[in-house]
């Protein structure tokens, strides 16, 4: 049995180098945070993650999700006031609608917003009915929007 000092010695050993490691590469390679052509000339991210012919794992992936939505979360907290008050079903729209635009394509939604801060939820659904997106992604947008306008 190996004793618990002796683990503890190689789990602080291992982790130094694990650190000294991390630094070269960071050094080596560099950091990006927004997608770039290597060398070699592959769609690359971060430091040297070669997208191409990696990729990124499922977890690496629900990870970025996990950011993204938290984000989204704290955008919508901001545009409204009330949210952490609406159902389940309409916090569950407005994120996918704010996932999907972006921030800033959200916030266009000016007469959406309006009437989610008022809770006409009815007009909301309305007016996100006659927008481009609801055009462009009709049946994401029919989606969500029943979501938006029933709760459920």
């Amino acid at each position: 049995m190996i004793p618990y000092l002796m683990v503890q010695q190689k789990f602080a050993m291992a982790k130094s180098l694990y650190q000294e490691i991390q630094k070269h590469l960071i050094e080596e390679e560099g950091m990006k945070l927004k997608p770039y052509k290597c060398t070699a000339g592959k769609l690359t991210i971060g430091v040297g993650r070669n997208l191409e012919d990696k990729g990124i794992s499922e977890s690496e992936a629900l990870y970025l999700l996990d950011q993204d939505i938290t984000q989204c979360i704290s955008a919508l907290e901001k545009i409204f006031p009330s949210f952490y008050l609406f159902s389940r079903g309409r916090k569950v729209a407005l994120v996918s609608m704010i996932f999907q635009l972006g921030e800033a394509g959200f916030k266009k939604f000016k007469a959406t917003i309006e009437a989610v801060n008022r809770l006409d939820f009815k007009g909301a659904a309305s007016h996100a009915r006659n927008s481009l997106w609801a055009k462009q992604t009709p049946n994401r947008a029919l989606r969500v929007i029943s979501l938006l306008e029933n709760g459920i």
